[in-house]
């Protein structure tokens, strides 16, 4: 029987530890060392005799964020089913992070804040039995890197990717620049992960060797951001984690801002603008900002807390994916993973988890015996079940921002219209609350939000009065 995206989703995202691994390979060679890179060498390396991650930014990789991740200095967040599945990969690693300065925010809100349209809203609090960790970007990528690193068949390779080796119908390896060089060298493979980001050059290798380019689908979000450290101050607020969203009408542009207490006993806050809304480095106008068009909370930490190091910004043209799981012939022997195949709005936390969730999808793959002479299409199948629940929820967001027109899926107004139902009764009723927040952390499929259980009930909700809502 055919199984439901929801269905698939469950199974992507479950904390079991995997079973069932053997080698099946002599060599594989992961391109890029970022989380998704690296998740992507841990499960190869239960099926492969050798690993290789070529990754360019090694030497400076623990000194803060790479230049290969530009985005790297500005907020992040591991979602709920990042963090379960870090700890699947790596057990113990929720511990291991937490005993070196992640921050673990009270699980009764105490130190949360989050404000829509200036107001603070209050839903009731949600059940949880996984791990949440507040940390920098670097902080993290240097634990994943550490735990894997120390699995004895997986190796780092200081260089530059510069191409794929073909032979017949499969991928046979990659040509790459090392460090400190100026010619290619090559490294043959019996499977080859794409996990080079955004900026992924595969397309264009393999429509040079004769194959298909995969489609790529955008949407235009012209995101800009500006973020800054500071020192942790209770003096100034006992606040840990600030979540501030306007929607835009009324003459309120859409903005987005966090606030999170990061390891090393700081604040690390972000503030975000759309279109020709663009915060500066500039320390002035980031506190201008941060005191005229934000909640109180965040002027006081720019105007009284001490700024460590410079305001930093990052400028995101577009949402993408590139669709592999259209392509009609694809070469055997080669995966993506991570930004290489799909790259969202970053304010809703998706990237790093959604590239631990293809670490899941290529656990699956190749637990199930596949042939490796034949293209990994059980893996493109099951990763596009991540893409588009993730796409959903971050494009349908998106699409309320004026200056977005489009593409619009089928039903949007409807689905836009019950999305807005089921979140005016997360705001007072706990079960809704409990379904929506599955969906936003990437715990579950957004189809489950459209089950007429979940639907009836948010209409009779917002049907009571307000104090009987509450």
């Amino acid at each position: 029987m055919r199984l439901s995206s929801a269905q698939l989703f469950h199974e992507i995202a479950t904390p079991l530890p995997p079973s069932g691994m053997r080698v099946v390979m002599r060599r594989a060679v992961v391109l890029g060392g970022s989380i998704a890179g690296l998740l992507a060498a841990r499960v190869l390396s239960d099926h492969a005799d050798e690993v290789i991650v070529v990754e360019r930014d090694v030497s400076d990789a623990d000194d803060g964020p790479r230049a290969g991740v530009p985005q790297g200095s500005q907020v992040h967040a591991l979602l709920p089913a990042g963090a379960v599945q870090l700890e699947r990969w790596f057990p113990g690693f929720a511990a291991e992070a937490i005993a070196g300065g992640a921050v673990v925010p009270p699980k009764d809100g105490s130190r949360d804040r989050f404000f829509m349209n200036g107001e603070v809203r209050i839903a009731p609090p949600v059940e949880q039995d996984w791990p949440v960790l507040i940390t920098t970007r670097p902080y993290l990528e240097a634990k994943v890197r550490r735990r894997t690193l120390a699995v004895d068949n997986i190796r780092f390779v200081a260089g530059r990717a510069e191409g794929l080796l073909f032979d017949g119908e499969r991928v046979a390896g990659v040509k790459y620049v090392p460090e400190g060089g100026t010619e290619a060298v090559t490294a043959t493979a019996d499977f080859v992960v794409d996990a080079m980001g955004r900026s992924s050059r595969l397309g264009d290798w393999a429509e040079a060797a004769g194959w298909e380019r995969p489609p790529m689908r955008r949407m235009p979000i012209k995101l800009n951001y500006a973020t800054a450290m500071f020192a942790y101050d209770e003096a100034i607020s006992d606040l840990w984690s600030v979540i501030a969203q306007s929607s835009p009408g009324d003459g309120r542009p859409a903005r987005i801002g966090g606030v999170l207490r990061v390891e090393g006993d700081r604040w690390i806050m972000l503030i975000a603008g759309y279109d020709d809304d663009r915060p500066s480095r500039d320390a002035a106008d980031f506190v201008a900002r941060c005191r005229n068009g934000f909640p109180a909370v965040f002027g006081d930490i720019a105007e009284k807390g001490r700024m460590l190091g410079d305001v930093v910004t990052y400028h995101q043209a577009d949402s993408r994916r590139r669709d592999f799981h259209e392509v009609s012939r694809l070469p055997a022997g080669l995966a993506v993973a991570g930004d290489a195949i799909a790259s969202f709005n970053p304010v809703y936390g998706q990237g790093m988890t959604s590239a631990a969730l293809h670490a899941s999808c290529l656990s699956t793959y190749l637990r199930s015996g596949p042939d490796l002479d034949e293209p990994a299409k059980a893996y493109f199948d099951r990763v596009a079940v991540v893409v588009d629940a993730a796409w959903q929820v971050s494009t349908f967001a998106d699409l309320e921002l004026p200056h977005v027109h489009g593409p619009y899926p089928r039903g949007y107004k409807l689905i836009r219209w019950v999305s807005g139902q089921v979140f005016k009764a997360s705001m007072t009723d706990a079960v809704t609350n409990e379904r929506l927040a599955g969906i936003t952390t990437m715990l579950t499929h957004p189809q489950q939000l459209a089950r007429p259980g979940t639907i009836l009930r948010a209409l009779r909700i917002n049907l009571l009065p307000a104090a009987a809502r509450r």
